[in-house]
């Protein structure tokens, strides 16, 4: 499978189009807008969230509830649009109407794609730079997270998300009965953390750094349950499994660090503390005593639980800006202030679930089948028979 999006923060909609979805997958409209109401919860979410209510049209690709094969294409209609046409609108202006159009950027704002954006790409006018580099282009990478979570789902995988930490602020007591029950209790926090009282103190550390003008950051993680043995490969550097969750988890705005299992732990302990032995049983077949590498092996699945960390960098859109230089007079200024949120910590875990249910998805489809699900089923339940018996 594969997909592109297309869209800005303040333009007429985002959209996405998926391609090699499999046919008869069945495929609503609210399959969908779960995720991305999601997305928009968590505590520290700014006033944009207010204005948005993101809901999705299925364009292309799905009939009668169903999906055909064809390219499916999802649409998410940006409300705020309205107020945005004449800065944001495609049709050309003109020098004198140019010069009345608000909201020119020339100040780039430190941690942003700015500065790099535009020396790369000629813009005078960073707002061609922000407005595609900002992180509402990841409601539709929820978007076709969803579809992707809906296959998986059709095979017994289960996909979950939390928050393990949020401004210095760590979960010490996390335990969950599967990844229904770590779901379940996730969305029951409003900052997505299964210890209560770690909750509470993430809560109050978001309101101080909205209170200082602050933002803060986190790490989150996404535990997939029920993969078969052997997605992905060794025989490629490109075709290794954890390697592409990888780069779709560092490939979400303000990530900057991906860990698997136990991951950099390992480099302090010795490696009797970090492989996990192998057992076996007629019911289950080649399991694991321990998880401590994350369900993977030479980049391929060993059919324990998936579990991907990543590093959120705190926000870098702040009501506390910080210096930059003007590009036009190259005067130090403070870097502009846009609408944003003193913490999206939360809110990135389910855009992190849904990356790597695309990556998951993918690689059960390259391995079983693209063409129907029946098909599909049948290779999966093949499959899994000779795993167990091999």
């Amino acid at each position: 499978m594969r997909y592109l999006t297309a869209g800005e923060s303040h333009g007429p909609q985002l959209t996405t189009i998926i391609e090699g979805v499999p046919a008869q997958l069945e495929l609503l409209a609210e399959d969908v807008n779960k995720d991305l109401a999601r997305r928009q919860g968590g505590y520290g979410r700014g006033r944009r969230m207010q204005i948005e209510k993101d809901q999705v049209q299925i364009l292309s690709g799905v009939r009668h509830g169903k999906t055909t094969g064809a390219p499916i294409a999802l649409v998410v209609e940006n409300k705020d649009w309205t107020h945005w046409t004449k800065i944001m609108g495609a049709e050309p202006i003109g020098e004198e109407a140019e010069k009345e159009v608000k909201r020119k950027l020339t100040r780039p704002r430190p941690g942003h794609a700015d500065l790099n954006g535009a020396i790369k790409y000629g813009h005078r006018d960073m707002r061609n730079v922000l407005e595609r580099s900002s992180a509402r282009e990841t409601t539709v990478r929820v978007a076709a997270g969803a579809v992707a979570k809906k296959i998986l789902a059709s095979f017994g995988i289960k996909v979950g998300g939390h928050v393990l930490e949020i401004g210095g602020v760590k979960a010490e007591h996390v335990t969950y009965e599967s990844v229904e029950d770590l779901q379940t209790r996730s969305e029951a926090s409003q900052v997505r953390c299964l210890d209560e009282e770690a909750s509470v103190k993430m809560m109050e550390a978001i309101d101080a750094a909205k209170k200082d003008g602050d933002s803060i950051g986190g790490i989150v993680e996404v535990v997939v349950e029920n993969v078969p043995i052997g997605l992905g490969s060794y025989v490629h550097y490109d075709r290794k499994l954890d390697a592409k969750l990888a780069a779709a988890v560092m490939s979400i705005n303000a990530f900057k660090g991906v860990e698997i299992g136990i991951g950099f732990e390992a480099a302090h302990v010795p490696g009797s503390q970090v492989h996990d032995e192998i057992i076996w049983d007629e019911q289950k077949g080649y399991t694991r005593k321990t998880n401590r590498l994350g369900g993977f092996e030479g980049g391929m699945t060993t059919g324990m639980p998936i579990v991907v960390r990543g590093v959120m960098k705190p926000i870098p859109t702040l009501y506390k800006p910080l210096q930059s230089v003007d590009i036009d007079t190259k005067e130090p200024f403070e870097a502009s202030i846009e609408r944003s949120d003193s913490c999206a910590v939360p809110a990135a875990s389910v855009v992190a679930e849904s990356v790597v249910a695309w990556e998951i998805a993918n690689a059960l489809l390259e391995a079983f089948g693209h063409d129907q699900m029946e098909t599909i089923q049948e290779n999966v339940e093949r499959h899994q028979s000779k795993a167990r018996e091999f």
